[in-house]
């Protein structure tokens, strides 16, 4: 063959299709120069890792698989942590009258009363007691999963739509992390050589939800989308929601990636060989503890040392008044028009801002601000809480848009902080903060126009 012919068949084949061609081409060289002085036979372990490849990595399997995968960890989660989060929940709740009863002995002023155990003892319990339990779950199946070998199977999958959108596919493992916390997924991008496609996967990091999200996203699945069942099934169709949710920031991490791709972030995306370990038997115990006392125990130290000024500062803002109206009615009164506006209230909007420390102080921020209590405020059964919304106006329309806004809005603090020590950058670090806010606007704006304009309530 000519070079003129090769030149010309080289122009006819795409740059992925090249690729895996040169690259096929070197296996088999390297295979047959093997062959000719090596004999090699295969162990059992290389046949049983070859025939699982065969199913997970498979085209028409192995999206399934991570699905149902997926699916299977949300449902332990949800379905494990429930008895756990309402036992320590009780459990603080006697200790915070343990605490009241000495402040009342020793005479101590409403205030330091107020300040240290309606707002920062309160602010801080209720973060452990949602928090812990299903991270005590999540982390060490998560942590299975990994050291099984399943994880580089997962990213081996997403590499095909991660480079169609200008992304890498080690995007998919930052992706997972943030499953956990979206501020240890930005550190986890360091693993992605282009600076063009960590900065992509530093910007879309905030759409998978993290830990701090799970209880707000659970609890308003279970409350509203999942109420006219009981027991198992509950806990099923609570799943079918939150996987559900979980699928659809995956579709907007890849949108926003696309655009990116094509404007600010251009450029052609990198190839990498990822070598798939083999699948080895994990070991349990070890696995669990150490998922349980370094990932979960740092996590929960995090967000405690974040929720507790936010806590103080909304007990503050509740208590504080400017003739009959507390500065957060103020900002509630402001923020309502916007937030009917988004199929949402001003109490919501305001437990956002407010939140913005830590994921998890938005629901008792927002229940605070419903019963009027100037202080964080836990309620005794789900009954009860359904019935406080309701009596707000919510319908399952509101608890739509706060669970498409609480996925897709601003990173929390600590995530902020942290994107700006990766980039050393205020411009990309402000774009991490605009475009999920944008998002988060513009989504269920859309949708509730879309069903008033209907009738659908």
């Amino acid at each position: 063959m000519s070079i003129q012919e090769l030149f010309t068949e080289a122009q006819s084949l795409s740059t992925s299709k090249l690729r895996d061609d040169i690259v096929q081409q070197l296996y088999d060289q390297s295979r047959q120069l093997c062959n000719q002085g090596i004999s090699y036979t295969k162990s059992k372990q290389d046949t049983r890792t070859e025939k699982l490849d065969s199913i997970f990595t498979s085209p028409i399997f192995g999206f399934p698989i991570m699905i149902t995968m997926l699916g299977v960890l949300f449902y332990l989660t949800i379905a494990g942590a429930n008895i756990p989060s309402s036992l320590l929940a009780e459990l603080f709740g006697f200790i915070e009258g343990k605490i009241t009863f000495l402040f009342h002995a020793i005479h101590a002023p409403d205030w330091l009363h107020g300040v240290l155990v309606l707002g920062l003892y309160r602010g801080t319990t209720w973060v452990i007691s949602v928090m812990l339990p299903p991270m005590a779950i999540f982390f060490p199946a998560f942590s299975l999963l990994e050291n099984y070998g399943y994880l580089p199977r997962v990213a081996f999958n997403m590499d095909r739509l991660f480079k169609r959108v200008g992304a890498h596919g080690k995007q998919s493992l930052t992706m997972a992390m943030g499953f956990g916390c979206n501020a240890a997924a930005v550190i986890s991008t360091r693993i992605i050589e282009s600076p063009r496609e960590r900065m992509l996967a530093i910007l879309t990091n905030n759409f998978v939800p993290c830990n701090g999200r799970w209880g707000t996203l659970i609890l308003l699945a279970s409350l509203f989308m999942a109420a006219n069942f009981t027991g198992g099934l509950k806990s099923l169709i609570t799943t079918g929601v939150i996987v559900g949710i979980v699928l659809f920031g995956i579709i907007v991490t890849f949108f926003v990636s696309w655009m990116l791709s094509k404007t600010a972030l251009k450029g052609i995306p990198t190839h990498y060989t990822l070598e798939l370990p083999p699948y080895r038997k994990p070991k349990i115990l070890d696995t669990v503890i150490r998922s349980s006392l370094t990932k979960s125990w740092s996590v929960l130290v995090r967000a405690v040392k974040v929720a507790a000024p936010a806590a103080i500062l909304t007990w503050v803002f509740a208590n504080l008044y400017i003739g009959d109206t507390s500065i957060l009615m103020y900002a509630v009164n402001f923020l309502d028009p916007f937030g009917k506006m988004l199929g949402l209230d001003g109490y919501i909007m305001m437990a956002f801002i407010l939140g913005l420390p830590a994921n998890e102080i938005v629901l008792p921020i927002l229940l605070m601000g419903y019963l009027s209590t100037g202080s964080l405020t836990e309620v005794d059964n789900l009954v009860d809480l359904k019935q406080i919304f309701l009596d707000h106006g919510w319908t399952w329309l509101t608890a739509l848009n706060m669970m498409l806004f609480s996925l897709l809005h601003y990173p929390c603090g600590t995530t902020l902080l942290n994107i700006y020590k990766e980039t050393k950058s205020k411009k990309w670090t402000f774009l991490a903060f605009l475009i999920p806010t944008v998002i988060a606007i513009f989504i269920p704006f859309m949708i509730t126009q879309i069903v008033r304009m209907i009738g659908l309530v």
